[in-house]
């Protein structure tokens, strides 16, 4: 009889581990390309800061020439703290700085140039404002971004082969003295006029070639691991193609990387991607509060309404990208109180909009899921878990979920994400909402991504009904969450 029962209990064993090694090699297969850690960690960010302040704050200039004196920086109350605590406060989740801008002039005292904090009356001369930014973002918890410009208007070796050992030098003193950098931002700014050591002449260079990226690429690599770097081409981030801060209502994460350089690029693909690109290179939406990137006194009564910024968090954020928002200090070296009012504002209206999700925890019924197994069940798109989703069979690319809200309410907010970890899938969509017996379209649209947001004409209503049309390959959705968004902030247009 022991014999019999321990016969049984093995060949049980047996059973249970085949079924175990079934749900594990049932998992969806990953649809190339994927993103990295790097990638995945910056896209969840999702909203952080750009700032930028240089020589052009104290110049009232957006773009330097690069025969500015030194003595003019000097900002009188200096303070990263106070920017780290406006933009925390504000909900971002980084700080990018200008560590140094198209004229050149470095906010860090670099032993390559004298063009730098070390020759200004700024804390007569022993300031480092890199080193102020990155404690403060220490101390709250922000991670720091560094921009360095390629183009170099004051230096007398841009255009040569010398300067390559320049800005790398340079590069390496931003990403090995300051402690953790989590993005490095590369721009198509490459050549023209400029005061060039005093020659004062036009310098063109060849965009493609002149930097040769992939070694001055591998020093970031090396030296900052997690850092994504960010430019037309990217490695790791794109540009959306425009300074308005709005990605293509279809924006896919992917381009094909070896059709583009910084500052060659093509619009219309950096703000739709690439259904069948070969690389993962999602797109980052910048844009200025006010009209320029520097601070400008003048425009103190132009920085964007509540209404215009949360256009742009919609189809930024909200359309598969990320919101880089540049808030440039004044000449005092702190944000101006004019910039501080309307993010508190921001950050109200959206505490406002994303108070309370109505379908979380609620039941969600489809038509089927991935072999009846219960790793993916449709209730994992309302229960808060980033890694728990739902999805079909290999073979098939359609799928319908709907939500249960229990009762009817108003709602005008869809927020729904793919689990990108496995690749962009969906490339076709609706919402709809069931009103007097029937269902009524709500919303209808491409690509998802990490996450898509689409406002729609209120309704009020106990089930929403989310139907994938059409996917690369199996859909696998891990999130959607419905809002009614306060009528003070509610915006129907979706362009």
């Amino acid at each position: 009889m022991l014999r019999i029962k321990g016969l049984f209990f093995f060949l049980t064993m047996i059973f249970l581990g085949s079924v175990s090694c079934s749900q594990n090699t049932n998992l969806p297969a990953p649809v190339d390309p994927v993103p990295s850690a790097r990638q995945l960690a910056w896209q969840k960010m999702e909203f952080y800061a750009f700032v930028h302040f240089n020589m052009n704050t104290f110049t009232d200039k957006e773009w330097g020439y690069g025969d500015e004196s030194p003595k003019r920086f000097n900002p009188t109350d200096l303070d990263c703290r106070q920017w780290v605590r406006v933009f925390k406060a504000a909900g971002m989740k980084q700080v990018i700085l200008t560590a140094k801008h198209h004229d050149g002039f470095c906010l860090w005292p670099s032993k390559y140039t004298e063009h730098s904090v070390k020759n200004s009356p700024w804390k007569n001369g022993k300031g480092d404002m890199v080193k102020e930014l990155s404690d403060a973002c220490k101390e709250y918890g922000l991670k720091m971004g560094l921009y360095l410009s390629p183009w170099d208007r004051n230096s007398a070796l841009y255009g040569t082969p010398a300067y390559i050992t320049y800005y790398r030098n340079q590069l390496q003193e931003l990403l090995s003295d300051y402690g953790p950098v989590y993005e490095v931002w590369f721009d198509g700014a490459n050549g023209g006029t400029g005061y060039y050591g005093g020659a004062r002449e036009n310098r063109k260079i060849d965009r493609k070639t002149y930097y040769d990226w992939p070694n001055t690429r591998k020093i970031v690599r090396d030296l900052q691991p997690e850092a994504v770097m960010f430019s037309d081409a990217g490695p790791d981030v794109r540009w959306v193609g425009n300074e308005k801060g709005i990605a293509g209502e279809t924006n896919w994460s992917m381009i094909n990387k070896n059709e583009f350089a910084p500052g060659v690029a093509k619009q219309e693909v950096l703000n739709h991607g690439l259904e069948n690109g070969k690389d993962w290179v999602p797109a980052e939406c910048d844009v200025s509060i006010r009209p320029g990137w520097f601070y400008h006194r003048k425009e103190d009564e132009q920085v964007k309404t509540v209404d215009q910024l949360l256009d742009i968090y919609f189809k930024s954020v909200g359309r598969n990208a990320t919101l880089n928002l540049n808030v440039p200090p004044d000449r005092t070296g702190k944000i101006n109180e004019h910039d501080v009012q309307r993010l508190k504002e921001f950050r109200n209206a959206l505490n406002a909009i994303f108070a309370v999700n109505l379908a979380a925890g609620k039941k969600v019924h489809a038509g089927s899921w991935r072999g009846r197994n219960q790793q993916f069940v449709p209730d994992h798109i309302t229960d808060a878990g980033y890694d728990t989703y739902w999805c079909t069979d290999d073979s098939v690319k359609t799928g319908m979920l709907t939500i249960d809200m229990g009762k009817r309410q108003e709602v005008n907010l869809l927020l729904v994400q793919e689990y990108i970890p496995l690749g962009q899938r969906v490339k076709a969509w609706k919402a709809e909402a069931l009103k007097d017996g029937k269902w009524v379209e709500l919303a209808r649209g491409t690509t998802i991504g990490f996450k898509r947001m689409f406002r729609f004409p209120t309704v009020k209503t106990d089930k929403i009904r989310l139907t994938i049309l059409d996917a690369r390959a199996c859909p696998v959705i891990n999130n959607v969450e419905l809002y009614r968004i306060p009528d003070k902030y509610f915006q129907e247009i979706e362009k």
